[in-house]
């Protein structure tokens, strides 16, 4: 019969997968993620960015024992100027994800850390889509096509 959870399992929309932007080949969580880098990429070109990594470093949070302990950003980009800051792109905030922000911000309060949420990513998508190249954008679900059953005739009175 198979696996039943994988036969009722949502399809993946984040699209996670191993990637290549600008030589760098990474694993991308997420289309979003990949996305984002191949805006780096782009500003890399422009020379809005010096240089981008995907996850290079590790903040730990020191003296926590339980719970969340570090925090892995998506992005370091060094920008033209020469500052440093580490970028996160995130669909959603689950409560998780939230502490770890609280604490980055707590326990390393001089490192920059720019938020790359929804309705950010979302302008710079319908922005940028057609300007950067490889962008990806997500493939429709197919419509959901009614079934149409056609009235059966009214039966005769014999």
């Amino acid at each position: 019969m198979g696996n039943a959870a994988a036969f009722f399992r949502r399809p993946q929309s984040w699209n996670s997968s191993w990637v290549v932007v600008g030589g760098n080949r990474f694993y991308a969580r997420s289309r979003w993620e990949a996305n984002y880098a191949r805006f780096l990429e782009w500003q890399r070109a422009k020379g809005t960015v010096v240089s981008w990594e995907h996850e290079p470093e590790t903040f730990w949070f020191d003296g926590i024992r339980r719970g969340v302990c570090s925090y892995l950003p998506d992005f370091k980009v060094v920008l033209a100027d020469g500052a440093v800051e580490y970028h996160e792109v995130k669909g959603w905030m689950d409560a998780k994800s939230i502490t770890k922000l609280k604490r980055m911000a707590k326990y390393h309060p001089t490192v920059r850390l720019v938020l790359i949420d929804s309705p950010k990513y979302q302008a710079l998508e319908r922005k940028m889509k057609k300007e950067v190249p490889g962008w990806e954008i997500p493939t429709p679900l197919p419509k959901k096509r009614a079934i149409v059953v056609p009235p059966s005739a009214p039966k005769q009175k014999s």
